[in-house]
């Protein structure tokens, strides 16, 4: 079963889509790519077993696009009004990138919501990108945003992020016209996420840390930023479970759909809603 679907909540459109049954599975997706869970929502092991809801965010795609800044905090919070709209009470969670930082606020503020936390290499376990000095793959990429190269920005920092080689699975795994839809985009990424998440504090500077059971995901061949990062969860979260994902980088999932989703179905099943966190 899919349904696809937009829904109003609080002046803001989502739309979202979702597959299957069972227990409910919510995707955060990352920056830049509003289809980013595309090739997992095709995979049998989640959706045969799993309600898997994936959603446009907020300045992303069909859902609406606002004006000002848009903060990690009010990400999680239309997480929290779609799962509320929806029915759902209790679910897990799966966040990639700055999708991990909003997953971890939503369990944060909202932890009776939250069944189990995948993070899925998060943009801040570890500290800011540019903590120890500018990154150069950023500033190349902001500085053909300013000049108005949409489309340079986003493939300098998609590049530096994922590798030379992103575009090749962007465009064999993602639906068609996704590139192009990036950067129709490319302001919100730009001008306020990636603001939203330099602004927001690191899982590892926390005082506070989510108490749900935590998949703690990173590519065999991600750069040892992501690295750090799947370190600095381990030793903040008090229940990170490591997994590697084989032949993978930043693009995890689309490089590896399948292992992704049977890694994130077992995880789900060791940790059901029947049982007590």
């Amino acid at each position: 079963m899919i349904h696809s679907d937009r829904v109003q909540l609080d002046g803001i459109t989502l739309a979202y889509t979702v597959r299957g049954s069972g227990e409910p599975v919510v995707l955060i997706h990352a920056g830049m790519f509003a289809d980013w869970f595309a090739p997992l929502l095709a995979e049998a092991a989640l959706t045969d077993r799993y309600r898997v809801i994936s959603y446009h965010r907020v300045n992303y795609g069909a859902s609406s696009h606002v004006p000002g800044p848009t903060s990690i905090a009010d990400q999680a919070a239309h997480c929290r009004a779609l799962m509320t709209d929806l029915g759902i009470e209790l679910a897990h969670v799966v966040g990639h990138s700055s999708g991990g930082c909003i997953a971890v606020q939503l369990a944060l503020e909202a932890p009776a919501a939250v069944q189990s936390l995948a993070l899925l290499e998060p943009a801040r376990a570890a500290g800011s990108a540019d903590d120890h000095g500018p990154v150069p793959f950023i500033a190349e990429a902001l500085q053909r945003y300013s000049a108005e190269d949409k489309a340079g920005a986003i493939d300098a920092f998609m590049g530096g992020v994922c590798g030379p080689g992103y575009r090749a699975f962007v465009d064999g795994s993602l639906p068609s016209g996704a590139f192009q839809q990036a950067v129709r985009d490319a302001d919100g990424f730009f001008g306020q996420e990636l603001p939203a998440v330099r602004g927001w504090p690191a899982i590892s500077d926390r005082t506070v840390c989510p108490d749900q059971p935590v998949l703690a995901v990173i590519g065999s061949e991600s750069s040892p930023r992501f690295q750090q990062g799947q370190e600095a969860l381990l030793a903040r979260l008090p229940h990170a479970e490591p997994f590697i994902l084989s032949g993978a980088t930043h693009l995890l999932h689309l490089q590896q759909p399948r292992a992704m989703a049977e890694a994130l179905a077992a995880f789900f099943a060791r940790h059901p809603m029947s049982s007590p966190r």
